[in-house]
């Protein structure tokens, strides 16, 4: 039995799927089924069953979940304590970051992070903010770069990084590209594209309708906000962007309004912090 074995299992448990999970891993497929055998053959029991192209979980998986969760993580915060204890900056610093931020905020500082700490294998995590959110309260991420929540969670610390300011925009043709002194009144006669109504972008953009007691006309809801630029860009409807993201593709809408996202980074203090994490968050600081 190794460690190995049991991080494909939380991989497959995660995602429902051995392919995804030996692309996340970086190993092959027949790998990942090895060592799940591996696990069944040491316990005596049936982890997954199929279920079309995917694996269904059985019970016993779900048993066994969290107690592998959080020896993984006990394991982690021993790694942590002794590397911190020696003063070494090593090991996996597994982060997670909004595409957002991702693409677009975070390469030119973790470029420099990881050429001053060439000893740190950086586990980089894409995920939607409010899923990085949920996962460093679990445990199951030790930083996190996203759109910081309208309320946070107190046994959290939040460091706000990028001031993001979002602005209303449609397509150049769009009826709306050519008028003047625009209200959210006038908005609400035409279709919008907005972000799911559980993140945090939507709950801002949202909650400015809500004050004058309006409700736009939602006819199609993605999350990645570069999809969302691209539908707009070609005239299914008017939404709500980060200027970052204005391109000549978009006409940002005559509208006052003064909506802004934080972004930022959060982390678990009650967690054992490692030396590679303290000084990725110092640097950003």
């Amino acid at each position: 039995m190794n460690l190995a074995a049991f991080e494909a299992f939380v991989k497959v448990m995660e995602t429902g799927s051995i392919s995804q999970a030996a692309d996340l891993l970086f190993i092959t497929q027949p790998a990942v089924t090895k060592r799940i055998h591996s696990l069944e053959d040491y316990f005596g029991v049936k982890l997954f069953e199929s279920a079309g192209r995917g694996v269904q979980a059985t019970h016993a998986s779900h048993s066994l979940l969290p107690k592998v969760k959080n020896w993984l993580n006990e394991l982690g915060d021993i790694h942590h304590t002794l590397s911190h204890e020696q003063g070494q900056v090593q090991g996996k610093l597994k982060i997670g970051t909004s595409h957002h931020i991702g693409l677009h905020h975070l390469p030119r500082h973790l470029t420099k992070y990881v050429q001053q700490f060439p000893e740190v294998t950086l586990d980089v995590h894409f995920v939607d903010s409010e899923q990085a959110h949920e996962q460093v309260l679990a445990g199951d991420l030790e930083l996190a770069f996203l759109t910081l929540p309208p309320q946070g969670d107190e046994r959290l610390s939040y460091v706000t990084i990028w001031n993001d300011p979002l602005v209303f925009v449609v397509a150049p043709f769009h009826p709306l590209a050519q008028r003047q002194n625009l209200t959210l009144e006038d908005l609400i006669e035409y279709p919008s594209l907005l972000p799911a109504a559980q993140t945090y972008t939507s709950q801002i953009t949202l909650a400015e309708f809500e004050k004058k007691g309006l409700k736009p006309k939602i006819t199609m809801s993605n999350n990645p906000l570069d999809s969302i630029r691209m539908l707009v860009s070609i005239g299914l409807g008017w939404s709500v962007l980060p200027k970052t993201l204005l391109n000549p593709d978009l006409k940002q809408l005559d509208i006052h309004s003064e909506m802004n996202r934080q972004l930022g980074m959060v982390w678990h203090p009650a967690r054992t912090q490692s030396r590679a994490v303290l000084e990725l968050i110092e640097m950003m600081k």
